[in-house]
């Protein structure tokens, strides 16, 4: 079976890139959920990362941890919505926790290089857009 798996490579990429959304989306459900809370609740106290206000940043940031993390677990227009999210992360690292040491920044960046492989090569054949794409 292993030895059948490894020799399928387009079936491999597309279990990866499933495998890959599942924990790179489905985890920063996790940051995200409070955050839209928050926003739901009225209570907009945040940091200010890009000097927008904080209720901005709070809003951009829960869209984006929250909505686009959704669209990409589901893999609907997976490639747009990393970009959201690479974005946000990367204002995490080296904005939000730019002085801190890199402890702080890693995770950030490891959300973004997981959000880079979804943009680079798509959400794969179990996604809400390959089942789209095979329809057409």
């Amino acid at each position: 079976m292993l030895k059948d798996l490894l020799n399928n490579n387009l079936r491999n990429t597309d279990l990866g890139l499933l495998m890959l959304r599942i924990a790179g989306a489905g985890f920063m459900l996790t940051h995200g959920y409070g955050k839209f809370m928050k926003v739901l609740g009225g209570d907009f106290s945040f940091g200010d990362p890009l000097g927008l206000g904080p209720e901005v940043s709070l809003i951009l940031t829960a869209f984006a941890e929250f909505i686009c993390a959704i669209f990409v677990l589901v893999g609907f227009k997976g490639r747009l919505f990393s970009l959201f999210l690479m974005f946000t992360m990367l204002v995490a690292a080296f904005i939000a926790h730019g002085a801190d040491p890199f402890q702080k920044k890693e995770l950030a960046l490891l959300y973004f290089f997981i959000y880079l492989g979804i943009f680079l090569m798509g959400t794969g054949k179990y996604s809400v857009d390959g089942m789209m794409k095979k329809n057409q």
